[in-house]
């Protein structure tokens, strides 16, 4: 087949979030680059297949790179050109041959609280005659539309898969029950609507964003596959500092193939791009993996990057914020972590 006609493979995990993450580049590149072919291609990943693993208290033996070491193998081997990542989930440190491409323009980077409306759950206990409930379905609970964690009930209990997103909401409030919580999105948001042991969880907003789902002006949660009755809400980034990275695609390639890294010249959103380097250069200063309990978040302000962290230590917790010339990422995170670390 001649070089000029072979499709451009753009790897990607098989999820809906993964897949719409894919087609989003994949109608970058197309419009981009009309008379070039490009497909998408479907790889499973370790992640995928340790569905009941605790990402939480990982083992000691669980491997790195668990939504990206197969789709890096796809490109090592040349069966693909393009991996699609949401970038919060690839390491730091990478292969080597292979490298950072592109970054694309980021989504909202803050995280959404999701709950049952009370109000819902109201209007369905009303309707519906007691012999038609489910086991242990009427002790539900529901709290009111734009409810913050404030809002909360004492000790109630949220899901959530993250180290980071734990640490922080214990910090704001030390009365919740924080609880394992596994599955993509969808699965979760099931999850929490069928079982009365949850109260709310708490999900990265750019990834609802991605599925089309959406938070009316009501509070309810909405969209194709949304169960009935959600209410969501988002945090503010001064209570609940998002992951490295967050609502930022990047896109991983072969570190020598250079027409491919033409295309990815177009894909990258250059102010998008210093922000999570400066992101990712400290998260590496601090010697942490997406597992550990960091968060850090980058934004241009003025002309200059603003980095802002917080490391939960044991029973500690230090902040810190530092501003940077657009054009020395690196060295902005790599002094932050250094701070931290005094």
């Amino acid at each position: 087949m001649p070089l000029a006609s072979k499709p451009i493979v753009i790897a990607t995990r098989g999820s809906a979030l993964a897949l719409a993450q894919a087609r989003l580049t994949f109608d970058q590149c197309r419009a981009a680059f009309p008379k070039l072919k490009f497909e998408i291609k479907i790889v499973k990943t370790t992640g995928d297949k340790l569905q009941r693993v605790s990402l939480a208290r990982p083992a000691e033996s669980l491997p790195k790179g668990l939504f990206t070491k197969e789709l890096e193998i796809a490109l090592v081997k040349h069966q693909a050109d393009l991996a699609v990542h949401s970038l919060k989930d690839l390491p730091t440190e990478l292969p080597a041959g292979l490298r950072l491409g592109a970054v694309s323009k980021r989504a909202d980077v803050r995280d959404a609280l999701i709950y049952r409306d009370a109000g819902h759950l109201r209007a369905q206990e009303a309707n519906t005659a007691a012999t038609e409930w489910a086991p242990g379905q009427s002790q539900r609970r529901g709290f009111k539309p734009a409810s913050s964690l404030e809002d909360l009930s004492r000790g109630a209990t949220l899901a959530t898969s993250s180290p980071r997103r734990r640490a922080q909401l214990l910090a704001h409030r030390p009365d919740l029950n924080v609880v394992e919580i596994r599955g993509n999105i969808i699965t979760r948001l099931q999850k929490l609507a069928d079982k009365p042991e949850l109260d709310a969880i708490v999900l990265a907003a750019a990834g609802l964003e991605r599925l089309h789902f959406r938070a009316a002006t009501e509070g309810r949660l909405q969209g194709d596959a949304v169960p009935e009755g959600l209410a969501a809400t988002i945090l503010d980034t001064e209570v609940m500092l998002p992951c490295v990275g967050q609502g930022a695609l990047g896109i991983e390639i072969r570190a020598n193939d250079e027409r491919i890294a033409v295309i990815c010249e177009r894909l990258n959103h250059f102010d998008t791009h210093q922000c999570v380097t400066a992101e990712r250069a400290f998260l590496m200063g601090m010697g942490g993996g997406c597992q550990s309990p960091i968060a850090a978040y980058a934004e241009v302000v003025g002309g200059q990057i603003r980095l802002r962290a917080v490391w939960f230590r044991g029973e500690g917790v230090r902040r810190g914020e530092a501003k940077g010339g657009l054009r020395e990422p690196i060295a902005l995170g790599e002094k932050l972590a250094a701070e931290l670390k005094e």
